[in-house]
């Protein structure tokens, strides 16, 4: 699923949207960053009013720093979760649409290799690029343009389906 052309695509959109928020983020934490530095810098200079004011100030931008943090991850997480559900729910209709037209009466997911439940498979019963890119062509989506070394799924592991007849 996390290997079809459609999830590359809206990953990157979802990725996308989320860029202003990332982008609050560092300015939050280069904030606190300066912040801390100069209180560091000045501390011996300030009166202990000051200083407490400072550092009052330095613990409420964490404080909303993590604020933010906690509902921009929660947000993401909904959104890649709906992602994953709406793109599985398509593909494993094709899959199961693709096995039946092909007279196949078991598929397995040998994706978990820490559970896999597949103890020996003909790699020519593997299925799993015939149905994505079987999928991809169904989807019209075309293929994501290549990006630069460490773009790609934002770290999200594609889990790779080895299906068996």
């Amino acid at each position: 699923m996390a290997q079809t052309n459609e999830f590359q695509h809206d990953l990157a959109d979802l990725q996308k949207k989320y860029d202003p928020k990332r982008t609050e983020l560092k300015s939050l934490n280069d904030e606190i960053d300066k912040l801390t530095k100069d209180l560091q810098d000045q501390g011996a200079k300030l009166t202990d009013v000051e200083r407490a004011t400072r550092a009052r100030t330095i613990d409420d931008k964490k404080k909303q720093l993590d604020r933010v943090q906690q509902d921009a991850q929660s947000d993401f997480q909904n959104d890649m979760q709906q992602l994953i559900n709406s793109v599985a729910g398509k593909v494993g209709a094709f899959m199961t649409d693709y096995a039946k037209g092909r007279g196949y009466t078991l598929v397995l997911d040998a994706s978990d290799q820490q559970n896999a439940t597949v103890l020996y498979a003909v790699p020519s019963t593997d299925i799993t690029r015939a149905v994505i890119d079987g999928y991809n062509v169904k989807s019209g989506i075309p293929a994501p343009v290549a990006q630069g070394a460490g773009a790609g799924a934002g770290g999200v592991e594609a889990p790779q389906p080895q299906p068996s007849k």
